[in-house]
């Protein structure tokens, strides 16, 4: 399951029994709003090609103490509309939820310009403002609802492309709580978004080749789990960041910040360097920017000799 399907999920069943209103901005069915929109037409508003604007009645809307989300690509979310976002919603702590989608590389065919690798850095900077990044279908159904009693606004990192299913229904989605997904004697792999199951994919690479290693979920890039990061720089000495983002002020940066001050280690991070993207099937595009398990593998070895 595609996470943006997981959100348009998340939203029809929320509405059920929360009284919300879903925007959009002209791309109901990429962003899977379209689901909430067939459901609930009388709480769905279809703002056209202006996401700026949409923001600003997002906030609007939440001042009369209604929750709404807001729902375009990544790369106009967190571009285009950055300024609404700051000013109109997080300036004033308004329950507006930004739902994200097509963020990261894996965009693959609409390219460079929509390929938004910027979004976690922009986004974690705006103060109380809560970033969460599922790794797959059903964690953003369970990141959905969670934003939902956030008090304050949220940005969700949702994709365009399906990915596999790698979290556990039975495991709470608690926000600013990393999850241990696998244990591991010679360092760890921690991972945001469709990067955990490709690190999953990884640790299995390196056991054939003597390495054990253990992979993290954090799901949430802000708040930062810092206990739990504190745990790990005491076990390893040296530690890897995996993130389908710029290697600049995403999952990598917040981890090193929040080390810096707590129990330095070596960590390595891997992301896009800094450069854009390239066109191509998404697949193709995150093994040419080194970020498939077979890549990740190779780096963690590589370093760890």
């Amino acid at each position: 399951m595609a996470t943006r399907d997981g959100y348009g999920k998340a939203l029809c069943a929320l509405g059920e029994s929360h009284d919300f209103l879903v925007l959009c901005a002209d791309l109901s069915d990429p962003t899977r709003t379209v689901y909430f929109e067939k459901k609930f037409p009388d709480r769905f508003i279809q703002c056209g090609i202006a996401e700026a604007n949409m923001m600003s009645i997002a906030a609007g809307i939440a001042t009369t103490g209604k929750v709404a989300f807001a729902s375009t690509f990544a790369m106009f979310a967190a571009g285009r509309a950055y300024e609404q976002i700051r000013n109109s919603i997080a300036y004033p702590h308004l329950n507006v939820k930004i739902g994200a989608t097509h963020a990261g590389l894996s965009v693959g065919e609409d390219g460079a310009t929509h390929q938004c690798i910027e979004d976690l850095a922009l986004m974690r900077v705006i103060p109380g403002m809560t970033v969460l990044s599922p790794c797959d279908g059903p964690e953003t159904m369970r990141a959905t609802e969670a934003a939902l009693s956030i008090d304050g606004p949220v940005y969700i990192r949702i994709g365009r492309s399906a990915v596999e299913t790698v979290s556990s229904p039975d495991v709470p989605f608690v926000p600013g709580k990393g999850i241990v997904l696998a244990e591991g004697k010679d360092t760890v792999i921690i991972a945001t978004g469709l990067m955990v199951g490709e690190a999953l994919k990884a640790r299995k690479l390196l056991a054939e080749r003597g390495i054990d290693a253990g992979v993290i979920n954090i799901h949430t890039i802000k708040p930062m789990d810092n206990a739990l990061l504190a745990d790990v720089a005491a076990k390893y000495d040296h530690i890897f960041t995996a993130e389908e983002h710029s290697v600049i002020g995403g999952l990598g940066a917040a981890v090193l910040e929040s080390l810096a001050e707590a129990d330095p280690v070596k960590v390595t991070r891997i992301g896009v360097d800094d450069k854009f993207g390239r066109s191509g099937p998404a697949n193709s595009v995150l093994a040419e920017y080194g970020l498939d398990a077979p890549h990740i593998a190779d780096r963690v070895e590589k370093a760890l000799k």
